[in-house]
């Protein structure tokens, strides 16, 4: 997908009136007026980007949700990590190609740019609203990928700061999700033991019966073909996170001798 057409599907957000549409006012707004600038002929980006305002669906409200993630998370213990934007970068790139680096660079500093002129207290009741607003537009599925991206956002630059997983747990809440995904996510990966059991949000005195419950509901939220229409690099991603799971439950079922 283009980012041409990314950025339409969220002018739809834009004019909404909604605190998300105003982050993306305020992210998007120089972009699309280069866009609009010399459209002499009718046939630049942003008819492009106009035409496709009205049906930019899931992926695109997806998408612009998690950069306006990315960028609380990022800032969140007051410094930007060349790795977390690096990794914000990978992101956009494998998405939109190597033009959309730039652009989605732009949209992230002035994102950061907002936070400080909005001050912390402002900015974090407008990102709570903006997650609500995410609500609607994302299903629970989509919104535990958003969460399990931002994970791997802190995890990014080899250490977890207490800030940045608050600020994933404040965002997991405001999207009605239950903050204990975030602690779940952030061990997905892991080989110990003791991360396996926090994969499945247990204890090791939990019973057979308890973990074999976990799995399973786990693994249906997890599930790829629940998150096919936000794209084919979204599938991947949670067919990642379902192979994972899986590593995890077979260590503790092999710790068990459960079949």
């Amino acid at each position: 997908m283009s980012f041409a057409k990314w950025i339409g599907g969220c002018l739809g957000w834009i004019a909404s009136g909604s605190i998300l549409g105003g982050l993306a006012g305020y992210g998007l707004g120089s972009l699309i007026d280069r866009m609009f600038e010399g459209n002499a002929t009718g046939n630049s980006a942003a008819d492009s980007a106009t035409a496709t305002a009205a049906d930019g669906g899931s992926r695109n409200g997806f998408l612009f949700s998690l950069t306006v993630l990315m960028a609380h998370v990022i800032g969140a213990d007051g410094k930007i990590m060349h790795s977390e934007m690096e990794m914000a970068r990978a992101f956009l790139r494998h998405n939109f190609g190597e033009g959309a680096v730039t652009q989605g660079n732009e949209i992230l500093l002035k994102l950061f740019e907002r936070r400080k002129q909005m001050g912390e207290q402002r900015w974090r009741a407008d990102i709570a609203q903006a997650c609500r607003e995410i609500i609607p537009h994302v299903t629970a599925e989509g919104r535990l990928q958003l969460v399990a991206f931002l994970c791997e956002l802190v995890k990014a630059d080899g250490r977890i700061e207490a800030s940045e997983v608050d600020a994933v747990r404040f965002v997991a809440v405001n999207m009605g999700l239950d903050a204990s995904v975030v602690e779940q996510m952030l061990h997905l990966g892991g080989e110990s033991l003791s991360d396996a059991y926090a994969v499945l949000g247990l204890t090791p005195d939990a019973s057979d019966d308890e973990v074999r419950k976990a799995y399973r509901r786990l693994a249906m939220e997890y599930h790829p073909d629940k998150v096919a229409s936000l794209g084919d690099d979204v599938k991947a991603a949670a067919t990642r996170k379902l192979q994972q799971l899986n590593n995890a439950k077979d260590l503790i079922y092999k710790s068990r001798n459960m079949k």
